[in-house]
């Protein structure tokens, strides 16, 4: 895949702006996900270019951390939690209600690309069990026959 000269070059200047901190990866790699919403291979290998980091600790960094991606995530990202709270009071049917209704299994993107279905370990909420969230926003106690109330209503949003 060819990465655009101008992200290529917002990378790099990135990569630049951390230049005097001891240990940059984090900061580069949070600072390139927030800007571009992933951080594919070629994206890593720029920024092994620059700080002389390999690819493989790049990778491992960028793999490990659920924060970050290295596929575009969609505008609505769905984060289920699954977190012993939330799974008893039956989480997992949300989630398989999320990926019945938009035909994507956790980890995928819809083909549209609005819709993203994570399943979280715990999102902190466990009081509101079973909980999810939407780019930040909780949904306390969801239940399946809630999924395609909220889906429309994100639908609605791009209409």
């Amino acid at each position: 895949m060819a990465i655009k000269p101008e992200v290529v070059q917002g990378v790099k200047d990135i990569c630049d702006s951390y230049a005097s901190e001891p240990s940059p990866l984090m900061m580069i790699l949070s600072a390139v996900q927030k800007k571009y919403g992933y951080i594919p291979l070629e994206v890593q290998e720029i920024i092994s270019e620059k700080t002389g980091i390999p690819v493989a600790e790049i990778y491992g960094v960028v793999t490990f951390y659920s924060f970050f991606s290295l596929k575009p995530k969609g505008k609505y990202v769905l984060g289920i939690c699954l977190g012993t709270a939330c799974y008893v009071k039956n989480s997992q049917q949300v989630v398989d209600k999320f990926s019945s209704l938009l035909g994507i299994q956790p980890g995928e993107t819809t083909k549209d690309g609005l819709f993203t279905i994570e399943a979280i370990r715990c999102i902190g909420a466990c009081a509101l069990a079973p909980a999810m969230s939407i780019n930040g926003k909780v949904y306390p106690k969801v239940t399946p026959d809630q999924v395609g109330k909220i889906i429309d209503e994100y639908r609605q949003l791009e209409a």
